[in-house]
């Protein structure tokens, strides 16, 4: 995974998109993932596969430009839900201080 990052990483470089205003990436990032729910509602799962990543490279591009690193951003989040108690309610998981 970490050279497929590299390889995203270079060629926002080559595009400039690294020094781009991250307050503009984030739009990007919520498009890909409004038509991975698309993809995902039409059960289109070539389309699904191609939309996840997608929605992987805006976020790398958003960490890049914000001078963090997405591995450090998923270890934070990682260890945030570790631990975490709950339970499935209607298809969806609910903290236990949710609930």
């Amino acid at each position: 995974m970490d050279g497929l990052i590299g390889l995203v990483k270079q060629w926002s470089m080559d595009k400039g998109l690294h020094n781009a205003d991250p307050h503009k990436q984030i739009l990007k990032v919520v498009e890909e993932v409004g038509e991975t729910a698309g993809a995902l509602a039409k059960s289109d799962l070539i389309n699904l596969q191609e939309e996840m990543g997608d929605v992987i490279v805006t976020l790398i591009v958003l960490s890049q430009q914000l001078d963090m690193e997405l591995e450090d951003c998923l270890w934070i989040a990682y260890n945030k839900i570790a631990n975490r108690n709950g339970e499935m309610k209607n298809g969806v998981f609910v903290k236990s201080e949710d609930l």
